[in-house]
């Protein structure tokens, strides 16, 4: 089968491309042209081809899709940067899927779209009784969301042959930079994660199952990467030989993430082969030789982690307009 896999690079498709090229398929990779993406594609020569373009760049898509069985559209701008640039990001979102549709439509035979959405759009559900059911209403709490459930109705109005896959929280199998966003989510949420192959193994094995087209899916870890997000990241800290943060350095608010009902896609697709453990193992391999020396700058590392968060500096500034003055010394006192 001849496959167009967009955001290559990323993350989830890093995973995907070994997988769809272990089953047999003809895979065209659509990447933006970057010294990172060009050493990457070396790496996927001679197993794959590479249609280098920008996404919100129409002629460049359509020149991607053209001969194409099948497009698996992952490329995206993920949060942080989705919120803090909202702009930019629904002309790579919105208009990127967009580009992505029009050109699968002007082709004489269209392919299938393959859509990677993600279980956010369900909005803040922790008052709810878990998991998560794919027909629960969509609630947009944030720009990123809005623009997946924007694309999520504008794939269905298309008239293409679609499948939307809903994904749960996708870990990178490494040491990644922190950043304040980690801080915005409430110990107390539920959290879903599912591994990388794991995602790639259901993005490939539904190129072979016709039940899944026509219809959004969750697709997460199952039970053993059901956590909330106080084990979730005590337990990847400790995989890079960070101590636990303190409580009053993230927000009490609830957070867009939760358990998922992922019991009818992994009867369909069989992708669930990793626990949370094999995740937080995968991280801590990662490290390599940097191992030794984890646990000597472990406390400069936690503490690096802290300054990032706003309620955390503004707790300690806090604690420190309330500290009572000394008092002046008296005259003559000696002291």
């Amino acid at each position: 089968m001849k496959v167009l896999l967009t955001g290559a690079s990323g993350n989830i498709g890093s995973h995907t491309l070994p997988e769809l090229v272990h089953r047999g398929h003809e895979v065209r990779c659509f990447a933006r042209l970057s010294t990172v993406n060009r050493r990457m594609a070396r790496q996927w020569a001679p197993e794959a081809t590479v249609a280098w373009g920008d996404i919100t760049d129409a002629n460049a898509v359509a020149r991607a899709v053209e001969g194409v069985d099948v497009v698996i559209h992952l490329a995206a701008m993920i949060p942080p940067g989705a919120d803090e640039h909202a702009d930019q990001a629904r002309e790579v979102n919105v208009g990127g899927t967009a580009n992505v549709v029009a050109a699968c439509l002007a082709q004489d035979s269209a392919p299938r779209l393959l859509f990677s959405s993600t279980l956010d759009v369900h909005g803040f559900t922790l008052d709810r009784q878990p998991p998560r059911r794919v027909d629960d209403p969509l609630v947009a709490t944030s720009p990123y969301t809005a623009h997946k459930i924007e694309d999520e109705a504008m794939i269905r109005a298309s008239g293409l042959e679609w499948a939307i896959f809903r994904l749960a929280d996708v870990p990178i199998l490494g040491v990644r930079e922190p950043h304040p966003i980690m801080f915005e989510i409430g110990l107390d949420n539920r959290i879903e994660s599912l591994h990388a192959d794991d995602a790639g193994l259901a993005l490939t094995n539904a190129l072979e199952t016709p039940a899944v087209w026509g219809r959004a899916m969750f697709i997460g870890g199952g039970q053993t990467c059901q956590l909330t997000y106080r084990e979730y990241l005590t337990r990847m800290l400790a995989a890079m030989g960070v101590d636990p943060l303190p409580d009053d350095a993230f927000s009490a608010a609830p957070y867009a993430t939760d358990w998922l009902d992922t019991e009818e896609s992994e009867r369909l697709l069989h992708y669930q082969r990793h626990t949370f453990d094999d995740i937080v193992e995968a991280v801590a391999v990662s490290l390599g030789w940097r191992r030794r020396f984890v646990r000597p700058a472990a406390p400069l590392a936690r503490a690096s982690i802290l300054r990032l968060s706003p309620y955390y500096k503004a707790r300690a500034r806090l604690h420190r307009a309330r500290r009572p003055m000394p008092r002046p010394a008296r005259p003559g006192s000696g002291a």
